[in-house]
């Protein structure tokens, strides 16, 4: 009589041990295509339209993503000739990041004390 009810309570919690797993998995597909979606956008932008995506709300997010590439073109006109480079969190570079990023560029090939004297001298100079 008592294995029964072991079973039913081992079966019971083996069931509802996998359905979190099944919606994690989906919300991660979700967010993959939701980041998928987003490329490009930056701060507000991005927080509005992932906060959408995420939620489910697919009329929202494709209308948000349909206007992106019409309002790219006047961003720069008034950015730089160089959009600014983004690091791997996705924040935009500080300047002394750009910096150490264009000097390891220009250093490529040195090694040793030539390539720190260079590196020195490219950092205080930018």
């Amino acid at each position: 009589m008592k294995y029964p009810a072991i079973v039913a309570l081992a079966l019971a919690m083996l069931v509802s041990a996998s359905t979190p797993a099944l919606a994690e998995s989906a919300q991660q597909s979700r967010m993959k295509e939701c980041n998928a979606q987003a490329k490009g956008k930056m701060g507000d932008e991005r927080k509005a339209f992932m906060k959408s995506c995420l939620s489910g709300d697919a009329a929202a997010a494709a209308a948000k993503a349909a206007p992106a590439p019409a309002a790219a073109p006047a961003k720069t006109e008034k950015a730089p000739a160089t959009a600014p480079e983004l690091s791997k969190s996705g924040k935009p570079l500080t300047a002394q990041q750009q910096k150490m990023k264009d000097c390891n560029v220009e250093a490529k090939g040195m090694k040793g004390l030539e390539r720190r004297k260079f590196m020195s001298g490219c950092l205080k100079k930018k």
